[in-house]
């Protein structure tokens, strides 16, 4: 199955996001499906990836994109069928691809059997002890159980007809699973083996601080929440996931947990990755930091650093179905990303050729760091956030939670553009229904434009991937800093490796190499150019 069959694949892989919903449309109803993730799995291959990571592909109605799980074993009628996911992912393993799917453990749909079954069986029935139902205070139960605030705004609570309350830390159609609850665990662990039996290499575990509560429920307030956090990263979660890990080891070849983990405290987040718990977590300190030298350089040490005390691997990201853009993102002012400034930073100016610029030289940074990469669809194309959309096509519940004042996470969403055929650019085929969310014209930037512009970002990445996978220091292992010019970041990997990073306004003095393996702007005359990367071999 697979030629290169390391064990710790997980450790040194580049790992491709795809949100099913964007990528590709092969039956013409303005949704991607699998059936289009299948005819672009060649794609995937040449691009040089080692692995899939899929947003959720479960049944859903939708309320966020998906996670709002109705049923963990099973494929949305607009994906395809169960059948289906299971043949791509043998077609991905015929061609070296590891396949993770996303598990969503702090909630699920209004619309899973299980909601549906407490709001039948109505209050102190077993059903009702899955979630967190409980009595309102006031009067007459008028008012919800405590002062808990949704992370989409607004309250997170609803009231059902009975009278009572359930919480949801997200939007109303996820009600929180409680996990106080035995049945909860085994469900879980059941639903780990459903998908590691039908071959998939590995999890993504999603809001993976957030499933334990304070059992008491207490009011706090949130500029200044007690410690430890009344429903973040409390010490009893991480007994989820040891028994997590025993059964992703229980398999012969051992499967990979890979956690969304959020937290600021990041020997907190390093205790995720004990040896007995997750294999890896993504880096959202990376993720938000701004193209800074010395604020970049400081986000690797303390990454490293935290990683090397448990073992671990870092993971590098740029962007992900979450964030705005790095094209976008890095052609501004404020290069940083916060989800708390994302209403206030919404349409400030952009400068998109400085962006692909700095975007560019990003990508060669973080593969060349020390661990694996995570690339979310359409990077690879340097695609700019969309935000420009219609309100009238919005569909994140941010979005519609806040009243319309924050601009929520559609604008990184917007499908992929393949090739010039079409209102669409290739997502979908001549005739069908719009795109799920409207493109710009993105002719320029399409698969097959930048397959033919030797230039492109595309061809960037693919020269990229290529070089990564043929340097055995590449991956997981040692780095060395270069001791270099203030705005300069510049380190070496085992093999005479070099990699230099210039995020100042002036071209700089590259170090003595025998060659420039790749750059994302050509030096000239010894020079790498301002905001440009270049590997180079040194010895």
């Amino acid at each position: 199955m697979f030629h290169n069959d390391a064990r710790d694949w997980w450790r040194h892989a580049v790992i491709y996001q795809v949100y099913p919903r964007s990528f590709a449309d092969a039956n013409g109803d303005g949704v991607g499906d699998l059936a289009g993730i299948r005819a672009k799995l060649g794609y995937l291959h040449t691009l040089g990836i080692n692995a899939i990571w899929f947003s959720p592909w479960y049944p859903s109605p939708m309320a966020d994109a998906g996670y709002d799980v109705a049923d963990y074993r099973d494929i949305d009628p607009s994906f395809g069928t169960l059948a289906e996911a299971e043949a791509l992912i043998a077609e991905a393993h015929e061609l070296d691809i590891r396949i993770i799917v996303d598990i969503v453990p702090n909630h699920c749909s209004d619309a899973h059997a299980w909601f549906q079954r407490a709001l039948a069986e109505g209050p102190g029935s077993p059903a009702r002890d899955l979630f967190w139902f409980r009595a309102g205070r006031g009067e007459h139960g008028e008012l919800p159980p405590n002062d808990w605030h949704s992370v989409f705004n607004g309250p997170a609570w609803t009231r059902v007809a009975d009278g009572e309350w359930y919480l949801h830390l997200f939007a109303p159609e996820q009600p929180d699973l409680n996990w106080e609850n035995p049945l909860v665990r085994d469900e879980f662990e059941d639903i780990l083996r459903f998908w590691f039996d039908r071959g998939v290499d590995g999890i993504r575990i999603d809001s993976a601080a957030m499933c334990v509560k304070d059992p008491e429920l207490a009011d706090f307030d949130p500029a200044a929440p007690p410690t430890p956090h009344p429903f973040v990263d409390r010490d009893e979660i991480h007994d989820i996931y040891r028994s997590w890990r025993t059964v992703a080891d229980s398999y012969e070849t051992p499967r990979a947990l890979i956690g969304e983990v959020w937290l600021a405290d990041i020997d907190r987040f390093a205790q995720y990755l004990r040896a007995d718990e997750m294999h890896a977590a993504f880096n959202f300190d990376f993720l938000g930091c701004p193209w800074d030298a010395k604020a970049l350089r400081h986000c690797v040490d303390a990454t490293l650093a935290s990683h090397a005390g448990v073992g671990a691997p870092s993971t590098w990201v740029l962007c992900n179905h979450d964030v705005t853009r790095t094209v976008t993102r890095y052609g501004r002012a404020e290069t940083g990303f916060e989800h708390g400034l994302r209403q206030a930073r919404h349409l400030t100016p952009t400068d998109e050729a400085l962006g692909l610029r700095r975007a560019r030289a990003a990508a060669l940074l973080t593969l060349a760091l020390p661990g694996s990469v995570y690339v979310y669809q359409g990077e690879e194309l340097g695609l700019p956030d969309v935000e420009q959309l219609p309100d009238d096509t919005r569909q994140d519940p941010i979005y519609h939670r806040s009243g319309g004042t924050d601009p929520g996470r559609d604008g990184c969403r917007v499908p992929l553009p393949w090739s010039s055929a079409g209102s669409s650019h290739g997502f979908s085929p001549s005739g069908a229904a719009p795109a799920w969310l409207p493109q710009p014209d993105w002719a320029h930037l399409t698969v097959e434009a930048q397959q033919a512009d030797p230039g492109s970002m595309l061809r960037l990445y693919q020269a990229a991937l290529a070089v990564r996978g043929a340097e055995a220091g590449l991956g997981d292992g040692p780095m060395t800093w270069l001791d270099t010019p203030e705005q300069v970041v510049a380190f070496t990997r085992p093999g005479g490796f070099t990699c230099v990073v210039n995020l100042s306004t002036e071209a700089v003095e590259l170090p003595e190499h025998s060659a420039v393996l790749l750059a994302s702007v050509e030096p000239a005359g010894g020079r790498l150019p301002a905001d440009a990367a270049a590997w180079l071999r040194t010895a």
